[in-house]
């Protein structure tokens, strides 16, 4: 993750990073577990066959009530433009809306990642709109697009054409 995420142009556009030192990835793991308990966010590591870790992705943002949740995701540059993107779409999606009964399913890109909002409409997102001044990367303010998808709209869509295999039972802080 260290690699990874240490690549500047890798978090060009996130809140944090890049990653400049070991304790840093070594933070974010450990409080992966605290937030999984607490059912507040549920990440992967997102690991190639041959090449080893590739990225993160994962669920956040949770709102039982309306049955929402966010997926952010991020790879290391070597995985940009492959289809490790689709495949990890295809994976957070079912397990929103097979395994955990949400109703929608939204993301965030940055509107001057070109990259990534295609890769969002790309599996089948809709943007819906901008917020402005969203969230702090250094000392400046970004806007973020808004995308969601519907239950409906992934059922209809391409995404659960995509082979997945889920073993084991969710978290219980996550559980419907």
């Amino acid at each position: 993750m260290l690699s990874l995420a240490g690549d500047p142009e890798v978090t060009r556009w996130f809140s944090w990073g890049p990653y400049t030192a070991i304790d840093e990835p070594l933070a974010y793991i450990e409080r992966c577990a605290g937030q999984r308990e607490r059912g507040e966010q549920l990440d992967f590591l997102v690991v190639h066959r041959e090449q080893g870790p590739a990225g993160i992705t994962g669920l956040s943002e949770f709102s039982r009530r309306d049955r929402r949740c966010m997926v952010g995701t991020w790879f290391g540059r070597d995985f940009w433009g492959t289809r490790a993107n689709r495949e990890s779409k295809a994976l957070v999606a079912h397990l929103a809306f097979a395994v955990l009964g949400m109703h929608r399913l939204g993301s965030y890109s940055n509107p001057d990642n070109v990259r990534s909002t295609q890769a969002l409409e790309g599996v089948g997102f809709r943007r819906e709109g901008v917020l402005r001044g969203w969230h702090r990367h250094g000392e400046r303010q970004l806007d973020v697009n808004v995308f969601g998808m519907l239950r409906a709209e992934w059922e209809a869509g391409a995404l659960p054409a995509v082979p997945v295999t889920v073993e084991g039972e969710a978290p219980e802080a996550f559980r419907p």
